[in-house]
């Protein structure tokens, strides 16, 4: 499949190490392993995280041709610390380059022509105003794309209205399990369910689906105005650090194949089992490798 992808490309920073990641990064590398032809827009500082970022792409096959260098700012980073059970909590450092993405008109023209059969976006890259009209183009153009968002709440990086406006462009959303409080508060609606928050809002955005991550729990998905729940995969955590960013590749992957989706979330939380068992956000790793995560 055909798949782009728009917004945060930064490293992790855990004490003295670096980890290339950021939400949008992270599913387009994994969707890359997962055998599509992903396509990363963003944009990089005139810096050596910038040009490491560029070099480790083309080490992995992914296009640089969509990332963008802004010399006017740094390349994303954000300090990562990781609780005793691998939970991350992370301080983003903003403005940064991925705030302001930017494409030639040719570059624009490959990246919708033919048409994605999937485009996938976070928030926290969309309080900036050129990001966000970068990707309502994106979207305009490619009316018959899917659209896999991940809502990934960050503190400081969102407001309800923008949250409206992406939830309303999307066909199947994504959150966890941490912030379904949150975005029922935000809405309006304090504790309600996750089921019934899927069943009122697939119906008020008329979303394909939307899926609740749990962490080792598995997950939960309303999906097609049916509600089940998948269960998860006993690992030994490395840390958790893009396990649902892969988990969302698996998922987009599956439902690519046309597969049930009971064996798309089962596939989904196995893909974001093996990562979590292995330290950083994209580790390397095969679709052969699966076979070691036992329920």
């Amino acid at each position: 499949m055909k798949i782009v992808a728009i917004g945060e490309v930064l490293w992790d920073v855990l004490g003295r190490e670096e980890y290339l990641g950021g939400a949008t990064f992270n599913f387009c590398a994994h969707a890359h392993i997962l055998g599509h032809d992903a396509r990363f827009v963003s944009g990089i500082g005139n810096d050596d995280r910038g040009r490491r970022i560029l070099r480790r792409m083309e080490e992995m096959n992914l296009s640089t041709r969509y990332v963008a260098e802004v010399p006017e700012y740094p390349t994303g980073y954000v300090t990562v610390t990781v609780s005793a059970s691998g939970q991350p909590s992370f301080i983003l450092h903003r403005p940064v380059a991925y705030h302001f993405p930017s494409l030639s008109e040719e570059s624009f023209s490959s990246l919708v022509s033919p048409p994605p059969d999937w485009i996938y976006f976070g928030s926290l890259t969309f309080m900036s105003e050129p990001a966000k009209a970068l990707l309502f183009r994106i979207l305009d153009a490619a009316p018959s794309a899917r659209r896999y968002s991940d809502i990934n709440l960050r503190h400081g990086c969102y407001t309800p209205e923008l949250l409206d406006e992406l939830m309303a462009r999307a066909s199947i959303v994504k959150l966890s399990d941490l912030e379904i409080d949150d975005l029922a508060r935000i809405f309006g609606h304090p504790n309600l369910t996750f089921q019934n928050f899927a069943r009122a809002y697939s119906e008020k955005y008329s979303w394909e689906g939307v899926i609740m991550t749990r962490g080792a729990e598995g997950c939960s998905v309303f999906m097609d105005g049916r509600y089940f729940e998948a269960p998860g995969f006993q690992v030994k955590v490395a840390d958790t650090i893009g396990a649902g960013d892969a988990f969302s590749a698996a998922f987009v992957h599956g439902l690519g194949q046309g597969w049930p989706a009971e064996k798309v979330a089962v596939f989904a939380n196995r893909v974001g089992a093996l990562i979590a068992s292995r330290p950083g956000a994209i580790p390397k790793w095969s679709l052969a490798d699966l076979s070691s995560i036992e329920s």
